[in-house]
C-alpha cells in the first residue's frame, strides 16, 4: 500500500509542477492535457490500491485492468461508500472529458480553454480554473 501510495505523490508532485510553473509560463492546451493525464493516473493508481488491498482480504477477487472496468469493480466493492462512488464518478467525468475530441481557445493567453466536444451539442471548456478543481479533487481522493 505504501507503494501506490507513494506512485500516488509522484503524479501529483508533476501535476503540481505542471499546474504551477509549466501552466504559469507556457499557457498551452497541450499542458492542460498533460497535467489531467497525471491526475487521471492518480486516480488509476488510488483504485488500483483500493482493489489490492480488498485482494489481500478476499482471495477470489480479481483486479481487471481496463480502467472502466476497474472503476465498476471498485463501484461493486464499496458501494456503500458515498465518497468512493463520487470519486469514480468524477474519474470516469474526468477521463471522457480527455478522450474526447478537442479545440483550442485563446492559447498563450491566461484564458488558455480546451474545448472538449462531449457530443452534438455538448461542449465543455476547460480552463485553468476548472484544471485547478479537478487537481483540488485528486488531492482530496490521496487524502481520503
Amino acid at each position: 500500500m505504501k507503494d501506490y501510495l507513494d506512485q500516488i505523490k509522484s503524479e501529483l508532485k508533476r501535476a503540481d509542477h505542471l499546474f504551477y510553473v509549466s501552466l504559469k509560463y507556457t499557457r498551452t492546451v497541450d499542458v492542460i492535457r498533460s497535467m489531467i493525464q497525471r491526475l487521471l493516473n492518480a486516480f488509476d493508481i488510488s483504485f488500483e490500491a483500493l482493489l489490492e488491498k480488498t485482494k489481500k482480504r478476499r482471495k477470489s477477487l480479481d483486479v481487471p485492468i481496463q480502467p472502466r472496468k476497474r472503476c465498476v469493480r471498485v463501484l461493486e466493492i464499496f458501494q456503500d461508500d458515498k465518497k468512493i462512488i463520487d470519486f469514480v464518478e468524477f474519474y470516469l467525468e474526468m477521463r471522457d472529458i480527455f478522450q474526447a475530441k478537442y479545440d483550442v481557445k485563446g492559447e498563450f493567453r491566461r484564458n488558455v480553454a480546451m474545448l472538449s466536444k462531449m457530443g452534438p451539442e455538448e461542449i465543455i471548456e476547460v480552463n485553468i480554473d476548472l484544471v485547478q478543481e479537478f487537481y483540488e479533487k485528486t488531492i482530496e481522493l490521496e487524502e481520503y
